[in-house]
């Protein structure tokens, strides 16, 4: 079992190989696992992030088959169905490593900022299911000067609703919060750069 910091590490060193364009020979290997994991699994951590077809965590972070045990819902929101996930591979595979990874220009945090400044958006009550899980981490900023200018509400954000997720992730699960406390898991924010390909890991 890696620790959450050798997982962590291990984040970081991948993501610096995908912005290299390098791939490590083991992670292009590891597809000859595939009838080991047959047996079962072992993730080194567990990545909550959006369903952006740009954001493909095992691609992002440069890691094989068997690696990672990835949640993906647009906007990278916490509901029950996230939690238990999350308990789920923490407790099963003692993954000791959550990683919340937002991303820019994230087409969630534009319909959460639409909705807020127009109470008839979105109109699919699914997808207004996501926004209302977004919204309460982000409102309070468009009533700031950052409200003028978009790009930089946005950027704030994305980085306000990663917060919130991991907030929620420590203190909204008695078994995550016991897990924290007492056998070493971290839970952590990360923002994915569209632009550069950069993981920056910040509430750590």
């Amino acid at each position: 079992m890696k620790s959450a910091q050798e997982a962590l590490e291990l984040l970081k060193e991948g993501n610096r190989r995908f912005v290299n364009h390098l791939r490590s020979a083991e992670v292009m290997m590891s597809q000859l696992k595939r009838g080991e994991l047959v047996k079962g699994q072992s993730p080194f951590a567990i990545v909550l992030g959006c369903s952006d077809s740009r954001v493909p965590a095992e691609l992002v972070f440069d890691q094989g088959l068997g690696d990672l045990f990835v949640i993906r819902v647009a906007g990278n929101i916490v509901a029950p169905s996230q939690v238990g996930s999350v308990e789920f591979a923490a407790e099963r595979f003692s993954s000791r490593l959550v990683v919340v990874m937002g991303h820019t220009f994230c087409g969630a945090i534009d319909a959460a900022l639409e909705a807020i400044e127009d109470p008839h958006a979105p109109s699919s009550p699914n997808q207004r299911s996501i926004v209302d899980r977004v919204r309460p981490a982000i409102e309070g900023l468009v009533h700031t000067e950052l409200a003028r200018d978009r790009a930089r509400l946005i950027h704030a954000a994305v980085r306000a609703n990663v917060r919130a997720s991991v907030n929620h992730l420590r203190h909204g699960s008695s078994i995550l919060e016991r897990m924290v406390l007492e056998q070493g898991l971290r839970v952590v924010g990360a923002e994915y750069s569209l632009e550069s390909g950069e993981v920056d890991f910040f509430e750590i």
